[in-house]
């Protein structure tokens, strides 16, 4: 090693000679040294993985989560309640038909012209009073010819007595034989059936005659007239003018001339919905409202129901007496029947929107306790606008889907949101 004058300096060589191999890291401290870097990098890489695992497992929870809320927001939620009991005491209003407690129409019997008539609309009448007259000019000739055979089959009669007198006296002297006695009694007996046959035929064109005088059946009031002066009437049920020139259908057997009415006592006639005809016994006091008097309440009995229910409308017909003495209530009109009764099976209550109107017909949703949709089909009461009766078809146990939308199919998957109770009117 030279020195700063050129020289080198022996020692010093020797001494930096001998330091080199002492400054060198030894062959164990360089393998350590790998060691350490091997176990960093697999530090790293299993650092790493976790990491790419982590990353995975979120991004497949992530992944979960969107498909089971997209199943959740797949099933529809729907808004069920339960129905309830109505109340025991019924306040129950029916349409009736109003009508007189006696009414008849009055047909012609007797065919011919109307000769005049006597009474109109709204006139009152008594039993056997005449109410038209009816010209017959067939009938009156048919009447002198039976007239005629009468007398002449009188006189044959008057004349074959007469014959089989002499033939019988001739007899007693056998100046004739018992042939011609038996002839001329057997003559007289034809002859008698003859008159008697023309008595008959003469009576009874009589009592068509009668039929002239259209007479009223019982007291009341007139409450049509369908004919005037010259109109053709018949009883085989032909057509004819009525009043006032109109054409008009007539009836069978024969035409309607005029109708009347006892209208004294007014009969309401109801249809009791089968689930209350055990309440409606007759004796039962109603409240009639009536078109003909809206501003007056009408009180009346339930004097008789049919027994029986129509299959059809599945109601019982009864009957409501109302007196009229003054005749102030009009029959043939509408009203209202009020009845205020006690029932032991009270029908369930439920929204007017749970219902589903399908071709299948009236139905309701019922969610069961799978959270499936089961339809039912159901039979309706009383309609109280934003409730109704169900009569048949609904337990009260029931799970009823309101406002269920026209997707809603038998055995659909739903969410089910409870509302509770409906309370009945």
């Amino acid at each position: 090693m030279l020195t700063n004058n050129g020289y080198s300096n022996p020692e010093t060589n020797r001494t930096m000679v001998e330091k080199t191999p002492l400054d060198r890291p030894p062959a164990a401290a360089q393998k350590k040294k790998k060691s350490f870097l091997w176990l960093y990098g697999l530090i790293l890489l299993l650092i790493l993985g976790c990491s790419a695992i982590y990353v995975f497992v979120r991004r497949a929870e992530a992944q979960t989560a969107l498909i089971s809320a997209t199943q959740q927001m797949a099933v529809p939620t729907v808004l069920t309640v339960r129905p309830e009991r109505g109340a025991a005491d019924v306040h129950l209003v029916l349409p009736g038909v109003v009508q007189a407690e006696m009414e008849s129409a009055v047909y012609a019997q007797v065919s011919g012209y109307i000769k005049r008539w006597l009474v109109d609309i709204g006139a009152p009448v008594k039993a056997g009073q005449l109410l038209a007259e009816i010209d017959t000019p067939v009938t009156d000739q048919q009447l002198l010819q039976s007239q005629a055979a009468m007398a002449q089959a009188q006189a044959n009669l008057d004349l074959a007595k007469s014959t089989a007198g002499r033939y019988n006296n001739l007899f007693k002297t056998n100046a004739v034989s018992q042939q011609d006695v038996d002839n001329q009694n057997a003559g007289v007996a034809v002859q008698q059936a003859n008159l008697a046959a023309a008595q008959a035929n003469v009576r009874g064109l009589e009592q068509t005659e009668s039929f002239k005088e259209v007479k009223a059946p019982f007291d009341g009031m007139v409450t049509a007239r369908k004919i005037d002066v010259g109109d053709l009437v018949s009883a085989t049920g032909a057509s004819t003018a009525s009043a006032g020139g109109a054409p008009s259908q007539l009836g069978t057997p024969s035409q309607e001339l005029f109708r009347v009415a006892q209208t004294k006592m007014l009969r309401v006639y109801v249809n009791i919905p089968e689930n209350y005809s055990d309440e409606i016994v007759p004796g039962i006091t109603a409240t009639l409202d009536m078109a003909s008097s809206p501003n007056e309440k009408v009180s009346g009995k339930l004097a008789r129901t049919s027994q029986a229910i129509d299959p059809n409308s599945l109601t019982l017909l009864a009957e409501v007496d109302v007196p009229n003495p003054d005749g102030k209530l009009l029959p043939g009109g509408y009203a209202q029947v009020h009845f205020d009764i006690t029932t032991a099976h009270p029908p369930l209550v439920i929204p007017g929107n749970a219902l589903i109107f399908r071709a299948e017909g009236t139905q309701v949703g019922i969610v069961d306790s799978d959270n499936t949709v089961h339809l039912k089909d159901i039979k309706i009461g009383r309609d109280f606008g934003t409730k109704l009766e169900v009569i048949e078809g609904l337990n009260e146990d029931d799970s009823v889907v309101l406002n269920p939308s026209d997707s809603l199919t038998n055995g659909a998957k739903v969410q089910v949101k409870t509302q509770g109770q409906v309370k009945a009117p």
